[in-house]
Parts: structure tokens; sequence; C-alpha cells
């Protein structure tokens, strides 16, 4: 029986312990911190996408909204210093970095290079993320990307869902994840 309760002592308690420490990772500063957009129901944009036009667009549902918010309070909550946020141009991305943080700049090399249309951009955005990084002086904050899963998982092989948090260092190692609710 107490090998039961050590069992599922180790389940429930695992993801909290394994927050916990992202979030001490994180609070260390001078990280990559890639958010990939919170929930926007579907896959991929709808025909007749323009970059835009945000009706066009697969955008944030209430959950999705409620989601970025939470991400705002968890970084204030453990004290997350950070330098910038950028953010795709997609509004998805747009709207989840304004929910979590109110302030971002939009930064072309994170848009989704998921379909086939953008695909061929990959390459050359990679490259510049890369060179944005290494020219990255952090100064003690960390770089926030708000992005989708096509660039995250490019970049740094996770696969993050809806409103993950990975945490990688300027050569991007990931360091740890956070899944978000």
């Amino acid at each position: 029986m107490n090998f039961l309760i050590g069992i599922f002592s180790i389940l429930i308690f695992q993801p909290l312990h394994s927050s916990e420490k992202a979030w001490k990772v994180a609070a260390e500063g001078n990280k990559i911190i890639f958010i990939r957009h919170s929930l926007a129901p579907g896959g991929g944009d709808p025909p007749g996408f323009k970059l835009k036009d945000c009706k066009t667009q697969r955008n944030l549902n209430e959950a999705g909204i409620n989601q970025s918010r939470a991400i705002g309070r968890l970084f204030k909550k453990n004290n997350i210093p950070i330098d910038q946020v950028l953010s795709s141009q997609w509004c998805r991305c747009k709207d989840t970095a304004k929910y979590a943080f109110k302030d971002y700049k939009e930064f072309p090399a994170l848009n989704s290079t998921f379909q086939a249309a953008f695909a061929k951009n990959q390459t050359k955005q990679l490259k510049q993320l890369k060179k944005f990084v290494n020219n990255w002086s952090g100064e003690g904050g960390n770089l926030v990307f708000v992005t989708h899963y096509s660039i995250i998982t490019a970049i740094t092989n996770a696969v993050p869902s809806s409103g993950e948090i990975v945490i990688t260092d300027k050569k991007f190692n990931v360091l740890n994840t956070i899944v978000t609710d």
C-alpha cells in the first residue's frame, strides 16, 4: 500500500515540481523563452488568409484569451524578468502577446512556416532568428518569443502544445518546458 501511495504522490506532484524548477530557470534571466500561441481552434490557416486581416485567420477563442492572461499572471507571480517580447505577425500570436504582456513588437522571423506558402521562408527566418539571438545582450532579462509550433520545433526540436512555454539557452538547448492551461 505504501508503494502505491508513493507512486501516486510522484505522479501528482511531479508536474508541480517540474513547473517550479522551470520557473526558477526562467527567473535567472538571460534565457530565450518561446511561447506557442494560446488556444486557437483549427489547424493552419483558412483559405483566403491575409496577414493584415485577422478576420481571415485562426484566432484565439475565449479559452485562448484566458490562457494568455494566465501566462502573463504566471510570469508576474514567478518574478520572471523580461528584456523584450517579440511576436509573430499572425493575429493569434499578437493577441497572445497582448493579453499576456501588453507590450510587444512584431518580428517576422517568428512567422509561421506551417503551410506550403510560407514553408519556403523557414531557412531564412531561422537564420534571422539565430542572428538576432546571437546579437542579443540579455542584460539580465529574458527574451520572449511568441510564435508557432513550426518555428519552435524547427529550432529546438520541442513540440509544444498551445500556450506551452519552452525555455532555452542562447544556443537553443531546451532547459525546461511549462504546460499552461
